[in-house]
């Protein structure tokens, strides 16, 4: 990708004179600077025949860039064969739908290890992994924000390594809450870019998908989201070491702020 696109999670607030849905939301979003939605599908596939149309207008309408985030339903670790199953069934109708208005990624968390050895979750979810067809969208692994969850960026890292339909989503903020506050400064976030160059080349920063947002944690890890400037995540080293590395791709903002919170990576980055 050219440059670095910064855009939002889900509809943005608005200033309550506009009852958004998806194509009102995008048209927002561009007249207010930004380049990009991550559409929720995280409890139900709400692109449909009644309004991909619309969307795809305003996407195309507004040069704009689609993500979506699939299921918090799917578990390709499950413990039941017909959970995994139901996985990846949610996995492809989420595709499918971002299709239909010519998105580009979908962000997935792929699991749980649910008491099994990081090895053998591993093998479960590469083996399911494997079934998903090739297409078009992108799937893109997210790392997550709890130590019950598989999806730390070494693992994802290896599935991109052996999977070549997946590629990464790098949620620094996961990380950051899934180590009880790892990410301190610059040189925290400048080794995760320099692991990701090391091990899946500068191919990988070149087509980055990225959330980014404030993080309430414990030891635990991730317990929920905060605007920005109310959580320690530091969004300034981290966008620091991205322009050093010369990432290209797309921002995320989560959160409660939505777009305050992405214009306020925006105009970060850009004054850096």
């Amino acid at each position: 990708m050219d440059g670095l696109l910064f855009g939002i999670s889900g509809l943005p607030l608005g200033n309550d004179s506009i009852k958004f849905n998806y194509a009102k939301g995008i048209d927002y979003a561009k007249s207010i600077g930004l380049d990009a939605m991550e559409l929720l599908f995280v409890r139900s596939v709400n692109v449909t025949d009644n309004n991909k149309e619309i969307i795809l207008e305003a996407k195309l309408r507004n040069n704009f860039y689609l993500s979506a985030h699939g299921s918090h339903y799917i578990n390709l670790n499950a413990n039941e064969l017909d959970k995994q199953k139901q996985s990846i069934e949610r996995i492809i109708k989420a595709r499918e739908a971002l299709s239909k208005v010519e998105g580009r990624s979908l962000i997935f968390h792929p699991g749980y290890y649910l008491g099994d050895s990081k090895k053998k979750a591993y093998n479960t979810i590469r083996d399911n992994l494997l079934h998903l067809p090739l297409n078009e969208v992108d799937f893109r692994l997210e790392t997550t924000g709890k130590g019950t969850q598989f999806g730390t960026l070494e693992e994802l890292v290896s599935l991109c390594k052996e999977i070549s339909k997946c590629k990464l989503c790098v949620d620094f903020s996961h990380i950051h809450a899934r180590y009880n506050g790892k990410l301190k400064g610059y040189n925290d976030f400048a080794k995760i870019l320099q692991y990701i160059t090391d091990e899946l080349g500068k191919s990988a920063l070149e087509d980055m998908h990225i959330h980014m947002g404030g993080v309430n944690y414990n030891e635990k890890g991730e317990r929920n989201h905060l605007p920005l400037q109310q959580s320690d995540f530091n969004y300034v080293d981290c966008l620091k070491a991205i322009k050093d590395f010369n990432v290209r791709g797309c921002i995320i903002s989560e959160g409660p702020m939505v777009e305050k919170d992405a214009l306020l990576l925006k105009k970060t980055y850009e004054k850096l």
